[in-house]
């Protein structure tokens, strides 16, 4: 495992499952440049780590992430390039393995675009999840005005942005924003064992699952079909393993 640069996110790694946890609890995890340091990072040694089937991504105490950290905007403090912060989301979405966002506390704006860039969005009902770009006379450049819109549909995006508007997690699985929403009890448990699930599966083929879902992404529907048949990733290669093992 790589070494992190800071300990704003932390890793850990438990039998394929590597949970990166943003690690500023007294700040309520609020994104500053050197917090995408360290998880890009992290990002760019899970990517090449066969070890890691799944990826959980945390906050640390009583928020997943409050968004971008007013104060290191205030101060000009400076990411390592001018869309440091924007690839670092947009490597978050292109890992190779399945990644699950566990989401309690606030999620607000640079937050909720952090945790877009997840495949599966698990809130706890506590949650307050929102963008509040226009209450602070900011527009988005992490990805919001895309993966939004993807998420919950155009208009409802629209309404969210333009009002700024919190949501709780019961509401957000209503409308599409997170996947399931559980009580804050179970919030764990449901993370854990949707994780373990992924984990028993064959990791080549989540793989090759998820880079198809995101080639169809670019490609119509008649070309995404055509792309499918022809293996443009291989199989995986626990297949005759697994087809012996009767699927196990």
């Amino acid at each position: 495992m790589t070494e992190p640069v800071n300990n704003l996110v932390l890793r850990s790694d438990v039998d394929g499952l590597a949970t990166l946890t943003l690690n500023r609890p007294d700040k309520l995890n609020a994104l500053s440049p050197a917090s995408f340091i360290a998880l890009r990072a992290h990002i760019d040694a899970i990517a090449v780590d066969d070890s890691v089937g799944c990826v959980v991504l945390t906050g640390a105490g009583r928020a997943f992430c409050a968004g971008h950290d007013l104060a290191s905007i205030a101060s000009e403090e400076k990411a390592p390039s001018r869309h440091f912060e924007t690839e670092t989301i947009d490597a978050l979405e292109a890992l190779p393995q399945p990644t699950i966002a566990r989401i309690n506390g606030h999620c607000y704006t640079g937050g909720l675009e952090l945790a877009l860039g997840c495949d599966l969005l698990i809130a706890g009902e506590s949650a307050k999840l929102g963008d509040t770009h226009g209450q602070w006379g900011l527009v988005p450049i992490w990805g919001m005005s895309v993966r939004l819109p993807e998420r919950v549909g155009r208009s409802t995006a629209k309404e969210l942005m333009f009002t700024s508007r919190r949501v709780s997690g019961t509401d957000a699985a209503s409308i599409g924003l997170v996947d399931r929403c559980v009580a804050d009890d179970l919030l764990d448990d449901t993370v854990a064992a949707l994780a373990a699930e992924v984990l028993a599966n064959s990791r080549g083929t989540n793989r090759i699952v998820k880079q198809l879902i995101d080639d169809h992404a670019q490609r119509s529907r008649v070309d995404a079909l055509l792309h499918e048949r022809a293996l443009p990733h291989g199989v995986p290669d626990d297949m005759q393993q697994r087809l012996r093992a009767g699927g196990r």
